[in-house]
């Protein structure tokens, strides 16, 4: 079985973080471990054909809005934060970010259009809402003209 999300491990005081990362495939020898931090059910994935797990669709989007002056974090919990890499400014195009945020199962945030962002400020960020999306949402996102959204 491979795991869904990330399994996290918490020692008061010592660790927080994560034990089994996602798509882990769990053996017989993880069992132990998975009881001891109280894990006596896991979520598991098994994606269909056509379906994407939210950290690649998260990805996509994020790579697909961004522009050249712009890093992404590493996904996370579905969510990939744009950071701006120079002193810039911000340009959203607003009435695609409005017909994005109504296509339903994901979200992006921006900071202001024309907003004067300094190298590290996080300009914007997106988020798959469930565990996965299929491939037609993605579809419909990309005949959004998904590169026009965000410029600096």
């Amino acid at each position: 079985m491979v795991l869904g999300h990330d399994v996290t491990k918490v020692i008061p005081g010592e660790f927080k973080g994560p034990a089994f990362r996602r798509g882990h495939k769990i053996k017989k020898e993880d069992i132990p471990e998975l009881l001891s931090i109280g894990k006596e059910h896991v979520y598991i994935i098994k994606l269909e054909e056509g379906e994407v797990h939210e950290e690649e669709a998260a990805l996509r989007i994020a790579k697909a809005i961004s522009s050249p002056c712009m890093e992404l974090t590493k996904p996370k919990e579905g969510k990939i934060s744009i950071k701006t890499s120079c002193l810039s400014l911000l340009k959203i195009n607003t009435s695609l970010l409005n017909e994005i945020n109504s296509v339903g199962e994901v979200i992006i945030a921006t900071l202001h259009t024309n907003t004067i962002c300094h190298k590290g400020m996080e300009a914007a960020a997106t988020r798959i809402i469930p565990l996965f999306v299929t491939e037609d949402k993605g579809g419909q996102l990309q005949a959004t003209r998904l590169a026009n959204l965000v410029i600096c």
